[in-house]
């Protein structure tokens, strides 16, 4: 699943642990310090799913929560707390929130969490990505072509998706960083360059047609000349 996933988290090793955790699963992951800066996040961000501590400085889960579902912000969101009284998860879950997880928690959990979540997010949508004969399945982060698998890091997965869901249009530099890298990262740099560099390696071998595009000066694009013209 591509997924990107927000978290917001003021507790800097608790935040990284997840981040690092979710990362090795092929999860994209931004990271946010407290509930005011998950809230612009999610509002101007599209994000798959949001994981959140309730008690934090500034705006607590609870209090983001009520504001992204009162901006109509239906994203899946996942609340992390220490209290396990019935009234918190009463009150975490009546906020809008679709799951709640207790700290300390195992990662196999959290992770068992967040699939199902997103499973429940996808059921009314097609879970594979496709063109010509290249597959990438969301669910199983699975890419074949010509029904051959391909190993992929997770960037170069994570590129591959964004070029996926936008075929047959132009997508620029910028638009990949920003959704491949945090919002911190260098607009500037020509890793992107790099990393489409690797992926063509990989997936327009001798054998197969090309798929991946420059357009000089914009950026990239994936297209199947058959069907794009």
């Amino acid at each position: 699943m591509h997924m990107r996933i927000l978290i917001v988290e003021d507790e800097k090793k608790v935040a990284s642990f997840i981040r690092k955790g979710l990362e090795e699963e092929l999860f994209q992951v931004d990271t946010a310090n407290n509930g005011k800066e998950g809230l612009e996040l999610g509002l101007n961000d599209q994000y798959d799913l949001i994981i959140s501590d309730i008690m934090m400085p500034v705006m607590n889960g609870v209090q983001m929560v009520k504001e992204l579902r009162g901006n109509n912000i239906n994203t899946p969101i996942l609340l992390l707390t220490i209290k396990d009284s019935t009234k918190d998860k009463v009150d975490g879950l009546d906020s809008g929130a679709d799951d709640y997880l207790t700290k300390p928690f195992a990662f196999e959990e959290l992770i068992a969490r967040v699939r199902a979540l997103l499973r429940r997010k996808e059921a009314q949508k097609n879970n594979i990505l496709s063109i010509a004969d290249l597959k990438m399945d969301l669910v199983l982060h699975k890419v074949t072509r010509d029904n051959k698998d391909l190993i992929l890091t997770p960037r170069e997965y994570s590129i591959l998706e964004y070029l996926l869901r936008n075929k047959n249009k132009i997508v620029s530099r910028t638009k990949m960083i920003e959704h491949v890298y945090d919002f911190h990262f260098d607009s500037g740099t020509n890793v992107i360059d790099v990393y489409i560099n690797k992926l063509r390696s990989k997936i327009e071998q001798e054998q197969y047609k090309q798929l991946i595009y420059t357009v000089r000066g914009v950026g990239y694009i994936i297209k199947d000349e058959l069907d794009a013209g």
